[in-house]
Order: structure tokens, then sequence, then C-alpha cells
């Protein structure tokens, strides 16, 4: 793994800005308060496109890394990369239906449609998690320059935009008032770390690892549920312009 040049420092400075800005100011973009817009398929669609054309390929690279580490503390872990996505996945989808059945119960004690507040910052320590890892990642990736950077960039605000829904819908008004300002500062927090310490290749490849498993439930749960009156061609689209994008560079 390559250490960021001075380029693709300042320039991740200034996405990394952007990105916490997204998760601000997602919630009041006119498109995004149609329940289950085309626009938010489609920004879907792309998150699910860089998954399968980006991250599944990486996630062989970084097997390969931890194979070659040999006998560790953990070594059943270490050479499963899989597993560890696999991980990933199952956490993020724990804390899914964790919100959901929270939900219900209270709407059928009538205490309204939302989570709980210990549910809502279990949510708020995981996701800030993620999002520190994905600052973490803007400057510590398996492939530098600027354009594998700008790739990775879009990718993430698009799934930005399809978490801040998820999150919003469970939480309801305490996501706006405290939670996005959380995660905003969640991936600042992780692109400041990220300038100041290097992991090393093996540590870089698990967390990936984790962090690929949480990106493919995250971006899946909000578009297969059938009351999610997802848009197909919507979706569709998005996946395929990404993907072909993602082909073309």
């Amino acid at each position: 793994m390559i250490a960021p040049n001075y380029n693709n420092f300042v320039l991740s400075g200034l996405i990394v800005i952007c990105l916490a800005l997204t998760h601000l100011f997602s919630g009041k973009l006119r498109f995004i308060n149609i329940p289950r817009s085309r626009w938010l398929s489609a920004a879907g669609g792309v998150s699910v496109a860089y998954i399968f054309v980006h991250i599944l390929p990486e996630l062989s690279k970084h097997q390969a890394v931890l194979k070659e580490v040999g006998e560790g503390v953990i070594p059943f872990v270490e050479h499963h990369v899989y597993l560890i996505a696999l991980l990933g996945l199952t956490v993020f989808y724990g804390l899914e239906r964790i919100a959901l059945i929270t939900r219900l119960h209270r709407k059928q004690v009538g205490k309204g449609d939302a989570t709980s507040l210990n549910v809502f910052w279990l949510h708020m320590v995981s996701f800030s998690f993620y999002n520190a890892l994905i600052g973490y990642l803007l400057l510590h990736r398996e492939e530098s320059g600027i354009v594998s950077l700008l790739v990775f960039s879009l990718a993430m605000a698009t799934h930005f935009i399809v978490n801040d829904y998820g999150l919003r819908e469970h939480h309801q008004h305490i996501y706006d008032r405290v939670g996005r300002w959380i995660l905003a500062a969640a991936i600042i927090v992780g692109w400041v770390l990220g300038a100041r310490t290097q992991l090393d290749e093996v540590a870089i490849a698990v967390l990936f690892s984790f962090l690929a498993g949480g990106i493919v439930l995250n971006v899946l749960k909000e578009e297969l549920p059938q009351e999610r009156e997802s848009r197909f061609w919507a979706f569709a689209l998005g996946a395929a312009g990404y993907a072909a994008l993602l082909l073309v560079i």
C-alpha cells in the first residue's frame, strides 16, 4: 500500500468535507423527501455497482495479503477475508433487525414509529466506526491515484444518501438533530487519523473486509424489501451506468 502523495492528500481533504456535508444536507434534498424516490434507487444502484465491480475484486487482493502473513495470533480469521466480510454483513444485519423490532414494539404500545434512545446510540456508535473507517480509507486504499480516489468518493457519497434515508426512517427527528452531525464528524475524524497514522496491510485488509460486508448489507436492505417502493429501472440505470464508468476507467 502506497502512502498518499500531496495532491491526493489535499483532494482527499476536500472530499472528506463534501462527504460530511452529504450527511448534513441529504435530508434537505427535495427528491429524497419522496419515499423511495427514483433518485434514491439510482444511488443504491451506484453503490451496488461499486460493490460488485470494485470492492469484491479488491477483497481478493486483501486475501492475498493475509495469506502472506503466515501463522498469526488468530490465523483462521487472518486467512479468510470473506469470513470477515460476512461478519461485517451479519453485524449490520443485526443492527437493522434490532431497529426494526424496537420500532414495531414502540408503535404497538403507542410510543411512535421510531427506535428507542438506546438503539439510536447503538446505531450511532456502529455507524461512526463505519464512517471513520471510510474516512481513513480515503488516504489508505489498496489503489492509489486521483481517479481511484474520485471513484471511491462518489460511490461513498451515494452510499451515505442511502444510509441517511434508512437511519432517518428508524430514528426520526433525533437523527436530524444529533445523529447526522455525529456521522459527519466521524468521517472527518477517520480522515484525520489516516493523516496521522498508517496501519499495516494486514489491519487494513481486515478492516476493509469488514466494511465491505457492511456496505453490501446497508445498500441491499434499502432496495430489496417489498415495502420500500423501490424504482427498479432507476436502480438498474444507476448500477449499469456506474459499472460502465468503472470498467472504462
